[in-house]
């Protein structure tokens, strides 16, 4: 995993920006929300009647229903879904976190650089 220094980090604040890698994170996502979406199912098609009504999933994911046959078609949308909200969530934290550190040097850059012509 990459690791960037801040810049502050010369002067032994010991500040370290961490990436989060986009491909485990979404692993992570879709696995935690297919196996959740197929235990929920599976709940529901063991005791029906109890728990939250599941049908309307259908309309947001082609060939789920309520059967057994529709918890493993759920296993897969959730895991598709959960791993581009999990890919899509690390993406965004690594531009954010980068676009900072390129705002902090550049001010940092700035500020060195202001009074350049008074010691020509």
């Amino acid at each position: 995993m990459p690791v960037t220094k801040a810049p502050g980090a010369d002067d032994g604040s010991g500040i370290l920006l961490r990436r989060v890698h986009k491909t485990a994170l979404g692993f992570a996502f879709g696995v935690t929300v297919g196996v959740g979406l197929f235990l929920l199912t599976a709940a529901h098609v063991a005791v029906p009647g109890q728990g939250p009504t599941l049908v309307v999933l259908n309309q947001y994911f082609a060939g789920y229903d309520v059967t057994w046959r529709g918890a493993f078609v759920g296993l897969a949308w959730g895991f598709t879904v959960g791993f581009v909200v999990g890919w899509l969530l690390a993406f965004v934290h690594n531009f954010t976190m980068s676009f900072w550190v390129f705002i902090i040097r550049t001010k940092d850059d700035i500020s060195r650089t202001r009074n350049f012509l008074d010691h020509i």
